[in-house]
C-alpha cells in the first residue's frame, strides 16, 4: 500500500504491542500483505483486529463464489469511488470469470450487460442497497431463492465491509501498491 500522505509513517519498531499483533494477523492470513486499509487501521488495532477478520470472512467465506464477491466489492468500489479498492479488486474480478466488459460498464456509471443470471442478481442487490438505502421486496425474493438466507446475510455483511474499506481509503487517499496518480479509475473530486 503506498503511504497516505494524512497518515503518518510507523516502523515496526514504533508499534506497540498490540499493533505488531494486528500486523502479524494480517500478514499470517490469506493476505499476506497490506494492500488495503491495514495501514490506516494500525492506528487504531482494536479496530483493525476487529475488521480484518470481519474482512478475512466476508472475502472467503461467505457462501459466495468468487466472481459474485469480487462483483460485489466492485459495485461498492463504483458507489464510493474508491481508487484502490477498485485497482486491487478488479483484476481478481476478471480472473475470477467476470467480464472485462461488464467491468468496465460497471466503473463508467452504466447499466451492465450481464449475461449469468447470478451476477445479475448480485447487481440488483448491491445497487438498490446503495442507491436506495434499501432493498425491493422482489430483488430480495430473488437472492433468497437464489443463494439461500444465510448467503443473502453474508451478502449485506460483504457490502458493509467494503464500504468501511471504501471510507477508511478514501478518506486517508490510500492507493494501492503500483497505483499511480494517473492510474485512477475515477475522477477526483475538487479539494
Amino acid at each position: 500500500m503506498t503511504q497516505p500522505s494524512r497518515l503518518p509513517q510507523i516502523s515496526r519498531a514504533q508499534m506497540t504491542p498490540d499493533q505488531t499483533a494486528m500486523l502479524d494477523a494480517i500478514q499470517a492470513g490469506p493476505r499476506k500483505n497490506l494492500n488495503g486499509p491495514f495501514v490506516a487501521w494500525i492506528h487504531s488495532p482494536q479496530l483493525g483486529e476487529l475488521a480484518q477478520r470481519l474482512g478475512a470472512f466476508c472475502r472467503y467465506d461467505t457462501g459466495l463464489s468468487l466472481r459474485l464477491s469480487e462483483l460485489a466489492i466492485l459495485a461498492t468500489a463504483v458507489a464510493w469511488q474508491s481508487q484502490a479498492e477498485w485497482h486491487i479488486h478488479l483484476p481478481i474480478a476478471v480472473a475470477a470469470g467476470l467480464s472485462a466488459d461488464v467491468a468496465e460498464q460497471i466503473r463508467r456509471g452504466q447499466t451492465p450487460s450481464f449475461t449469468q443470471h447470478d451476477e445479475q442478481v448480485v447487481w440488483n442487490f448491491a445497487s438498490e442497497l446503495y442507491r436506495d438505502k434499501r432493498v425491493a421486496q422482489a430483488t430480495y425474493a430473488q437472492a433468497v431463492e437464489l443463494f439461500g438466507l444465510p448467503v443473502v446475510v453474508n451478502l449485506v455483511g460483504l457490502l458493509g465491509y467494503y464500504a468501511l474499506v471504501a471510507m477508511t481509503l478514501n478518506t486517508f487517499g490510500m492507493r494501492a501498491e503500483g497505483q499511480g496518480e494517473g492510474d485512477l479509475p475515477f475522477a477526483e473530486p475538487a479539494p
